[in-house]
């Protein structure tokens, strides 16, 4: 793969100038998505004004907590590849996909409440919460240091949410495995290599690693490929049993990005065999990441154009539109 193609295939996808020109949206974005259209709420004259509302609530929120970025990543990423971009991670109850044990730990649902809060006294009842955190999580990105991109609109919000559809696989998954899930919801190999730079920043619990750093496939070792010195950094946070009542520790996702800035360092660690979770470092043994690796390692502009792209195929996943949903006045709750 060339350098340049980073910047080539955004042509085919959304009007971008992270490589220096401006270019047409077209048919790339999953099916599912076609519905969706840019100012859906300018166009429908139901809240025009939707985008800077929310851009500056997220700057006041981002400038208190620059955390809210990968979380945010993590919440959209948690709603559209389960059962599609409807803001069924949103609702509460004891079987819903946020109560599932796979969703422990996600954050950010404050953000939204207050982002929804605002919306609601300026347009009500106008603008769906799906649609929020689309918006909610570019803006957060952008404010990170990465792409701004346009963001397709018109989602509604899902009716029902169930933990049984949370399928989403273990940090420790087989490369195999992890190509099978993604390409399942609609997505592909680029699509895959790209959102894992979403590992960039943000934080993991150390029994996402446990496995790499002590019994590696069962083998009672440590995994080989890693790294000496990052082995050692991660055993001395992650301890081999956690003690009861013992809270699982936190590490950095990328420790050579402690402050959540939208970088490629993640890539320069994947090829220096330094990547905190399995699943990131097998990008390097990867069929045809290896490349796209060294790519995006090489040129932040190149990730940045290209996270920009296979965001915003995530983001149409399976998405609700006209009847198919409702806008929830409460992101927690249906409407009554």
């Amino acid at each position: 793969m060339k350098r340049s193609v980073g910047c080539l295939f955004l042509a085919f996808v959304v009007m971008i100038a992270v490589c220096g020109v401006k270019v047409a949206a077209s048919g790339l974005l999953p099916p599912e998505s076609s519905p969706l259209i840019r100012h859906y709420y300018k166009v429908h004259n139901t809240c025009a004004n939707v985008e800077p509302f929310v851009r500056h609530q997220m700057k006041l929120l981002f400038d208190k907590d620059k955390t809210i970025t990968p979380k945010l990543i993590k919440l959209l990423y948690s709603d559209c590849m389960v059962n599609g971009c409807d803001a069924s991670i949103l609702l509460d109850g004891n079987n819903t996909e946020k109560a599932s044990p796979k969703n422990r730990g996600l954050g950010a649902f404050n953000v939204i409440d207050k982002v929804k809060k605002v919306i609601e006294t300026r347009c009500p009842g106008a603008v769906s919460c799906s649609d929020i955190l689309k918006i909610a999580t570019r803006d957060a990105i952008f404010f990170s240091g990465g792409p701004s991109y346009p963001v397709f609109l018109g989602r509604r919000d899902g009716l029902k949410s169930e933990a049984s559809w949370v399928d989403l696989p273990s940090p420790s998954i087989s490369w195999e495995s992890a190509l099978a899930y993604f390409t399942s919801k609609g997505l592909n190999l680029q699509d895959m290599g790209t959102l894992l730079g979403g590992h960039t920043m943000g934080l993991t619990h150390c029994s996402n690693v446990v496995d790499r750093l002590y019994n590696f496939n069962n083998t009672g070792k440590p995994d080989p490929t890693m790294e000496p010195a990052t082995l050692t950094s991660l055993q001395k946070q992650c301890p081999k049993k956690v003690k009861l009542g013992q809270p699982n520790p936190l590490i950095n996702l990328n420790p050579e990005n402690p402050n959540n800035k939208f970088t490629n360092s993640y890539y320069k660690r994947v090829l220096s065999n330094k990547a905190v979770l399995g699943v990131d470092q097998q990008l390097l043994y990867g069929d045809n990441t290896r490349d796209l690796t060294d790519e995006y390692a090489k040129s932040l502009q190149d990730f940045k154009g290209g996270f920009a792209f296979s965001i915003s195929r995530m983001g149409g996943l399976k998405v609700l539109t006209g009847t198919q949903g409702e806008i929830r006045r409460n992101c927690h709750v249906v409407n009554k």
